[in-house]
């Protein structure tokens, strides 16, 4: 038996008519939504700017483990560790303005060459004159406890609860000091032993343009030898321990004096 599927005088329906009013709502609520959805915003213009950071001991390269070298003041040494955290990085325009880069807390361990290039991500498009950053870890991520990423305790730089985080450490041998070994930990962020320094190299009259095609390279040198000379030279004789105190306000000074220096950009 065949199904009927109009009635008897029923017209049948017109073409765009097949599912009546309902489908004609639809197909203008749709319109309607497509009409005010928002466009894709453009992609930001920014660019990469690159840090390497490359350890010295006066004018030779920094080799861990039985090489030795000269202190600047009579006296020999070799290094096990050395590793230090930057900070607050600031790009800074001609204009006098500078730009904070968010969330910079940089670990740099000579045992770890890979993290001494450094990638700054999404800086804004323009021309830089300088940067400069902290040594050490701010005082308000101090008192936040261990934290994680770069400020793990994992990494060993945690001093405890109290002191916080070591801004840079320095350990290895010498036969000046009374034990044949020295530990330097340099750390502290309250007064009177603060050890926190802006260091601020200069670029020499020169500029890094960043831009989505240009990715500039900034390769500075960090001399291990500038710890102990300076305003306060350092003997292993005397001082062969620092964790906090005088001593690391002393050690402090002489970095901040002279162990950041640019030593050339790559303009991309």
């Amino acid at each position: 038996m065949a199904t009927q599927l109009l009635g008897a005088g029923q017209p049948a329906p017109r073409r765009g008519q097949r599912f009546g009013r309902p489908l004609l709502a639809v197909l203008v609520g749709w319109s309607l939504v497509s009409g005010c959805a928002k466009a894709p915003e453009p992609a930001a213009n920014t660019g990469n700017l690159y840090l390497e950071l490359e350890p010295t001991v006066g004018t030779a390269p920094l080799v861990l483990g039985n090489t030795a070298y000269p202190n600047g003041n009579g006296e020999q040494f070799t290094i096990s560790t050395f590793k230090y955290y930057l900070s607050n990085v600031q790009l800074h325009r001609a204009d006098g303005t500078q730009y904070a880069v968010p969330d910079s807390y940089i670990l740099v361990d000579a045992a770890q060459p890979a993290s001494q290039h450094v990638a700054l991500h999404d800086i804004p498009a323009g021309t830089y004159t300088g940067l400069s950053f902290v040594v050490g870890v701010d005082s308000a991520r101090n008192v936040a406890g261990a934290q994680t990423g770069a400020l793990d305790p994992v990494k060993g730089m945690f001093w405890d609860w109290n002191s916080g985080y070591i801004f840079v450490r320095l350990e290895g041998t010498s036969p000046a000091s009374v034990t044949g070994r020295y530990k330097y930990a340099i750390m502290g962020f309250q007064r009177p032993f603060n050890t926190l320094r802006t260091i601020a190299p200069a670029f020499g009259g020169a500029t890094v343009a960043v831009s989505p095609q240009h990715e500039p390279e900034v390769h500075l040198e960090v001399d291990v030898q500038k710890m102990f000379v300076g305003p306060s030279p350092m003997r292993f004789a005397t001082v062969y321990d620092s964790e906090g105190g005088p001593s690391s306000v002393q050690i402090a000074n002489n970095y901040a004096a002279g162990m950041f220096t640019v030593e050339h950009i790559h303009p991309n």
